[in-house]
């Protein structure tokens, strides 16, 4: 089940309408109604609260892949997001189903999650870690993530990701 699915089904299990999750969010009515017919994807920081709003990890609200070290041992690798500004130690990372953006809109985003103290609904820390293209480069960027936490690398760089700018709400990719 991919995002739109799984927003409509997490809303009408907590008896919300779809007024009511836009007034917990903060965002129009129809803007609901579009998430949830696919025909838009939320930013990434609403899609952080709207997760804490339906009270679920974002992998359940998302139906994402996980990768995640085989062995019973949990790898931990320092990832760097060279356009989100961001270095952080994760385990696992997680890639969003394909977004419906406009021309020149990335398609997929990543994020990754850290060991450390639980929220309060049980769900580990989750960093945005950057925007993709396509599917081939997420699902690139994923495989490497993994290898390098197989072969007990102590960091990584994203490779596949690409420079964004936002302009009225709408995120582009920035063509180098």
């Amino acid at each position: 089940m991919g995002f739109a699915e799984n927003l409509r089904e997490l809303r009408k299990e907590r008896n919300l309408s779809q007024e009511g999750l836009a007034e917990l969010l903060g965002v129009s009515r129809q803007a609901v109604s579009k998430w949830e017919q696919g025909e838009r994807y939320p930013e990434a920081e609403t899609l952080l609260l709207l997760a804490r709003e339906l009270k679920v990890s974002l992998d359940r609200l998302m139906g994402l892949e996980v990768n995640r070290k085989p062995s019973g041992d949990v790898g931990e690798i320092l990832i760097t997001s060279p356009y989100e500004n961001v270095i952080v130690p994760c385990y696992k990372v997680a890639s969003s189903s394909r977004m419906m953006g406009g021309r020149g809109a990335p398609q997929y985003f990543l994020f990754g999650v850290s060991q450390g103290e639980t929220n309060f609904w049980g769900e580990q820390p989750t960093t945005f870690l950057g925007w993709y293209r396509d599917q081939d480069a997420v699902a690139k960027e994923v495989a490497e993530i993994h290898q390098a936490i197989l072969r007990g690398e102590a960091s990584y760089t994203l490779r596949y990701s690409v420079r964004t700018e936002r302009h009225w709400g709408r995120i582009k990719i920035l063509e180098e």
